[in-house]
């Protein structure tokens, strides 16, 4: 697919230009954006395609999309924020905070497994429904009840759904208002980012409809396939790698305005990708002169390894710090410094500290694998090259 590339990059960075229009000419693509800080000024502007994967219309410079676990990133920065306020300590128990947390066996369980997906209990005995899903207080008693299926802070897997209700229902308890307000007020607004966590009516427009695509069978172009224990774990509906993707059953339709008006900061953030790239900048520095949001000793925290190892639900090698996914095999970021987050079929999203540069990338077309896409590593190592 030959697509024209509308936007810029600054001298030096035409490495990830060519990247991202050989994505849609080898890779599938059919509507994107990248977006690329460096030491907090934008290096990196681009975007092509159609704004729908089912659709002609084309993308522009402020289409946005569902990023999927890619907020899990932003719920993760939220709680920090509030750890850097001195009005959370990472080494207290969860039940302290939230009492009705505390029961199943789960009154051990600290704040920092809680974020470093150790807290036990990525799996619901009965899953819920979208509908249910939807309401806060419905999916944080679910959780709350819920045995743990190790016990917390001795292993690590990733809590795909239920990270949703574990960190929404912590930010509320501490901050006193919704995890999507808090987002919108405290991270979004101060970064100058088009982020949301629960889209309000008057953004609906501006998102693209999402849907599966595939990477075509072509000359040269990157084809991962899972490893056998992998494609086991995925395919038998007793794994804890099946079970904690269908915590929500049956999973529900990404494009309808109730699902993007939801709050579910383990699943459907909605943001383009300079908005992604401009919250990671604010991690790490000064934002155009301005914002910066956490200290260098919370940037520290960010990316300290918390978790490391087989996961118990990816059943593969992951590295967690404090929210944050890490560098490493599962999920190949720009250095060993950097921390981020990919969403399940695309997005990526993360900060570097060692060079300065934070990345935000965003896709209409959802392909296969939940941490290492193709198409977002072809962008990665552009970035690479162009650091020299």
């Amino acid at each position: 697919m030959d697509v024209r590339v509308n936007g810029t990059v600054a001298e030096g960075f035409e490495p990830v230009a060519e990247a991202f229009a050989a994505n849609f000419a080898r890779l599938g693509e059919r509507g994107a954006a990248v977006a690329v800080y460096r030491d907090g000024h934008r290096v990196v502007d681009l975007w092509a395609g159609s704004r729908d994967v089912d659709g002609s219309a084309p993308w522009e410079r402020g289409t946005a999309q569902i990023v999927r676990s890619a907020t899990k990133g932003v719920a993760a920065a939220a709680l920090l924020l509030l750890h850097q306020r001195g009005l959370l300590d990472l080494d207290a128990p969860v039940g302290a905070y939230w009492p009705e947390f505390k029961a199943a066996g789960k009154e051990r369980t600290l704040v920092r497994d809680l974020l470093a997906h150790r807290a036990g209990v990525p799996v619901l005995d009965r899953p819920l429904t979208p509908a249910e899903a939807a309401d806060p207080d419905l999916g944080a008693a679910a959780v709350a009840a819920q045995a743990p299926v190790w016990e917390p802070g001795t292993d690590h897997g990733y809590h795909a759904q239920t990270y949703s209700w574990l960190t929404g229902e912590l930010v509320r308890r501490v901050a006193g208002r919704p995890v999507g307000d808090f987002v919108a007020s405290e991270i979004a607004a101060p970064a100058g980012a088009d982020v949301w966590l629960g889209l309000p009516a008057s953004e609906q427009a501006r998102v693209g409809r999402v849907g599966p695509v595939s990477a075509p069978e072509t000359p040269g172009a990157l084809k991962v396939r899972p490893k056998r224990a992998v494609a086991d774990a995925y395919a038998d509906p007793a794994s804890l790698t099946r079970r904690a993707f269908a915590a929500i059953t049956p999973l529900p339709d990404e494009n309808a305005p109730a699902y993007r008006s939801a709050v579910r900061p383990a699943s459907n953030g909605i943001a383009t990708a300079d908005g992604l790239a401009r919250v990671y900048a604010s991690l790490i520095g000064e934002v155009d002169g301005g914002t910066r949001l956490f200290t260098p000793e919370t940037g520290e925290l960010a990316r300290a390894e918390a978790s490391a190892g087989p996961d118990r639900v990816l059943v593969v090698g992951t590295r967690f710090g404090l929210g944050f996914m890490l560098h490493g095999p599962a999920s190949p970021l720009l250095s060993p410094t950097a921390f981020g987050h990919p969403g399940r079929g695309g997005a990526l999203a993360f900060a570097d500290p060692a060079s300065g540069v934070s990345f935000g990338y965003v896709t209409n077309g959802f392909q296969g694998g939940v941490t290492a896409d193709p198409r977002a590593q072809a962008l990665v190592r552009a970035v690479r090259s162009s650091l020299g």
